[in-house]
């Protein structure tokens, strides 16, 4: 499994690479928005890249207005729980722009929206656990999301990976079944910003359909809420019915849809931003 290239400098991340085709500026440092903008921008042309997409504060919406971006998702409290944030995008490739799949997209979010006002409940089927995953449990964990997916765009096929990013800001959870771990999510933390990306669920094929994900979703939560992240929000597969059905029955509130903006299974896919204030 190929993955892009990170780069962060003075606070300021940076991925991008051909997977993926875009740049995507992870997080904006305190430097001058305008540099930064045209640094990424010239990136975007030397390599050719289809989509630059930005998660960006609010202080920094008018430069990225006044560049020709577009917003694409919205979250309020997205920093600190005061200031908003914006999911930004221009596309290099106007064909870019347009999801093959709009229909099926639509739907999904009908139907998740239908339903989130039901109640659900996160218990676990019986001979289950759900605890937090330990170093020791970095290649079972890889080798679920190498099962799971074809393609990703960060490189959880890779227990190196997963081990430096347990040492640094991501928490991952793990569904336990007999000693062996059926499937996984991870809390991505920000703590300069108080906001955590609930992200990478994957269920073994023999057992979706079992409410895992919701449990192990209900779980992290808990724990960020414990940890002082004020902000919770997911990047989900936008065609996808479980995971967007899933938090919207937690309570999750839809903030946009990125459109084709992320390689996932072998394929560019439109990704639905769901958040919630958990603090």
């Amino acid at each position: 499994m190929t993955t892009d290239t990170i780069i962060a400098k003075e606070g300021t991340v940076i991925q991008h690479g051909p997977l993926n085709d875009r740049v995507y500026l992870m997080k904006l440092g305190p430097g001058i928005v305008q540099f930064t903008l045209e640094k990424a921008e010239a990136l975007a042309r030397e390599h050719g890249y289809s989509k630059i997409f930005a998660k960006v504060p609010a202080s920094a919406r008018e430069a990225f207005v006044e560049r020709g971006y577009t917003v694409e998702a919205f979250v309020p409290g997205f920093l600190n729980g005061r200031e908003d944030g914006y999911f930004f995008a221009k596309y290099l490739d106007p064909g870019r722009r347009e999801p093959a799949d709009a229909d099926i997209i639509e739907d999904v979010l009908a139907a998740a929206l239908a339903r989130s006002d039901a109640c659900r409940s996160c218990s676990l089927p019986p001979g289950f656990t759900i605890r937090p995953a330990g170093t020791e449990d970095a290649p079972a964990l890889a080798a679920l999301y190498g099962s799971v997916f074809e393609t990703y765009p960060f490189p959880i096929h890779d227990p190196g990976y997963i081990r430096e990013t347990m040492q640094s800001h991501i928490h991952y959870y793990c569904a336990v079944r007999e000693g062996r771990i059926i499937a996984a999510s991870s809390a991505e933390t920000d703590r300069g910003s108080q906001s955590v990306e609930m992200t990478d669920f994957a269920t073994h094929p023999s057992y979706r359909g079992m409410g895992l994900c919701a449990a192990l979703l209900a779980t992290m939560e808990r724990d960020m809420q414990d940890a002082g992240m004020r902000t919770a929000y997911t990047i989900a597969r936008a065609a996808m019915y479980p995971i967007n059905i899933t938090f919207a029955r937690a309570g999750y509130e839809f903030g946009g849809t990125l459109r084709n903006n992320t390689n996932i299974c072998g394929a560019f896919e439109s990704m639905n931003v769901w958040y919630k204030r958990i603090r």
